[in-house]
């Protein structure tokens, strides 16, 4: 009897684990599971639309019967702010970078990993506690509705339940995740027409809710003017109305777009993006202000407070007062599936984000480029803080938040610089970025525990990427080699007899420099003086960069023959070309190396930060990490 899998078994399990680990190509994104837009956009809605789930609750909370007006000044945000800038960003980042990258493009070298790093974090912090506060909303319904068995009250436990059937779904695979949102997103928002409907006809057929509201309006806030100002200021409050754009963005590789676009810049797929974005921003305008009215006119104010019957469920409380216990029930059962589900977009957008930029700054493992690792890894974290925060809502509330707001505020930021050259949009980009800086200070102010979560995610995410980066500092980082026709023609020529190589610091590029570096190599190294000698020289360029192709020139200096290039980190490039050579010549080349005088551990710590240092040692480990057979490995001389 055999126990465990057998190789067969395992290697199948490989391959199915980590699929997609092989790069696409560039400007594209290949293996995403495509659908159309409004497919999608169920996808994105799962996180945007179930926002109606507790939504009305936290906006009278924060405005009491002003919370219609609030919502009013929400809506107007998201349609002539968000949804603007979220256009702008799907036309520069077709390829699901979003705002991120917009961002990236004005901020060159470490300046600008550092401050992408750092909107990482954020973006973690948005998706991430969309995860778990959606899970654990959907659990409050769950132990809310009158048939549950107390028996069974533990929210942990259910909602580690809810995160682990989340988790199983996204390894299978995209498509699945689609085709579920599309049902949960129909029946969900079918449920809450006919709620939101029918509250609102009980309103018309007892017309005296309204002069009784507009009384009570008057008696707390005087006027017109102050109603309009005070809304002005509680608005932040409710900002979680806002989340879903950033994701929505960040899911462009699963729109389908024409069958002619051009793979570098898909016109299909932006216009079909910009109709999902635009098509749930009106849904969900509708949804706002409608439930804002019914709860606001027809729930008695105690019931939203903590312990109420319509706390964090109203919409839930109205489904069950007025359309009886069973359809409230199947309102309840649509309303913890889809919030259940809001993590699938959060979780959809942390795939795409992560595997974009970590692994291409040599800050995350290559296994972080598959799905299926991150899935793992994502379920874990958010198991860790379900535990944390107790599976609770509002102890949540805050990072929430403060995670959509910063990205929504970088995405106007970008959009604002992009559209330096158009003045006239300039300033009105402009103008919303200043209100989203405002909505943005006035939450953190408010909420300050929203920015400490923030930054363990981001201290979190610098620190295992600068660990990530010294352990991978020694990868072959070069994509290909790319020599023009002179450097070619150097290679073959010299490739008559064995490929020899002399690293030379680049300085004058005098005749005297080569004359000189070629007798001192003579003298330590012995070479034959009948066979042609290749100089090598490696300027260093963005050091921050971590994989590229290396361009290499050649040069006729007065009979030297010399080859040039730009790399971040030299060793690695100097490795590159050596394996390169050998392909091309089909003989091992030798490369020659003089001492370098000095600590050991600073040239370390040099090449980390400069990628420079003691070349020759760093080399040698890249190639032999490359090359695993010894003899058909570059020879390095040091001398």
């Amino acid at each position: 009897m055999h126990y465990g899998m057998t190789d067969r078994q395992r290697r199948r399990f490989k391959v199915w684990f980590f699929e997609g680990l092989r790069e696409a190509a560039p400007g594209a994104a290949a293996g995403y599971h495509r659908a159309q837009w409004w497919q999608v956009m169920c996808l994105t809605g799962v996180d945007y639309f179930s926002t109606l789930g507790y939504q009305p609750g936290i906006a009278f909370l924060a405005a009491g019967f002003l919370s219609p007006v609030a919502t009013f000044v929400l809506v107007l945000l998201t349609l002539f702010g968000a949804l603007p800038i979220y256009s702008r960003v799907a036309e520069a980042s077709p390829h699901g970078q979003g705002s991120i990258s917009m961002l990236e493009e004005h901020l060159p070298r470490w300046k600008g990993k550092a401050f992408v790093l750092c909107l990482l974090g954020f973006a973690a912090t948005d998706f991430v506690i969309t995860i778990t506060l959606s899970a654990a909303d959907a659990t409050a319904h769950i132990v809310g509705n009158p048939f549950f068995p107390q028996s069974l009250n533990h929210p942990v436990v259910l909602t580690l339940l809810l995160l682990a059937g989340l988790c199983a779904i996204f390894l299978k695979g995209f498509g699945e995740a689609i085709g579920l949102a599309v049902i949960l997103v129909i029946i969900y928002l079918a449920l809450n027409v006919v709620v939101i409907g029918y509250a609102l006809l009980r309103l018309l057929d007892h017309p005296e809710a309204f002069p009784a509201w507009r009384s009570t309006l008057y008696t707390q806030h005087g006027s017109p003017i102050m109603m309009i100002a005070v809304a002005l200021l509680l608005f932040p409050k409710l900002a979680l109305g806002l989340s879903g754009f950033e994701t929505g963005v960040a899911v462009m590789p699963l729109v389908e777009g024409d069958p002619n676009d051009d793979p570098a810049r898909p016109e299909g797929r932006i216009r079909n993006t910009k109709k999902l974005l635009r098509t749930a921003a009106l849904i969900m305008s509708v949804l706002l202000i409608g439930s804002a009215i019914a709860t606001t006119l027809l729930i008695p104010p105690a019931e939203f407070k903590d312990g109420g019957q319509a706390s964090g469920r109203a919409l839930a409380f109205l489904a069950h007062s007025y359309l009886g216990e069973v359809f409230g029930t199947i309102y309840d059962i649509s309303t913890i599936s889809i919030l259940w589900f809001a993590g699938a977009s959060a979780m959809a957008g942390l795939l795409n984000l992560v595997p974009r930029y970590l692994p291409r700054y040599g800050m995350a493992p290559e296994w972080a480029k598959a799905t299926r690792p991150l899935v793992l890894l994502f379920a874990g974290i958010t198991f860790l803080i379900t535990i944390l925060f107790d599976a609770d809502v509002d102890a949540q509330g805050g990072a929430y938040a403060t995670g959509v707001l910063v990205l929504m505020t970088s995405a106007a930021v970008a959009v604002t610089l992009h559209a330096r050259h158009r003045r006239g949009h300039q300033a009105a980009y402009g103008f919303i970025t200043l209100v989203f800086i405002y909505t943005t200070i006035l939450n953190i102010f408010e909420r300050p525990e929203g920015i400490k979560i923030a930054s363990w995610f981001i201290a979190t995410i610098i620190f295992t990427s600068l660990i990530s980066r010294v352990l991978r500092s020694t990868e072959l980082r070069i994509h290909g080699v790319q020599p023009d026709a002179a450097a070619l023609r150097f290679i073959r020529e010299a490739g008559i007899a064995p490929v020899r190589i002399l690293a030379n610091r680049p300085d004058t590029g005098a005749k005297e420099e080569y004359e000189h570096k070629l007798r001192e190599a003579m003298e330590s190294h012995h070479l034959p003086p009948e066979e042609p000698i290749l100089f090598l020289e490696v300027r260093p360029g963005d050091v921050s960069d971590f994989r590229g192709t290396l361009q290499v020139t050649g040069a006729d200096v007065a009979g030297h023959h010399v080859l040039r290039c730009t790399s971040p980190a030299i060793p690695n490039a100097i490795a590159a070309l050596l394996l390169y050579i050998r392909d091309q010549t089909g003989k091992i080349p030798h490369a020659y190396f003089g001492w370098t005088e000095g600590n050991p551990l600073a040239y370390l710590l040099k090449f980390l930060a400069f990628g420079e240092g003691d070349t020759a040692p760093v080399t040698r480990e890249v190639l032999r990490q490359t090359e695993p057979n010894p003899m058909r490995r570059p020879r390095i001389h040091v001398g």
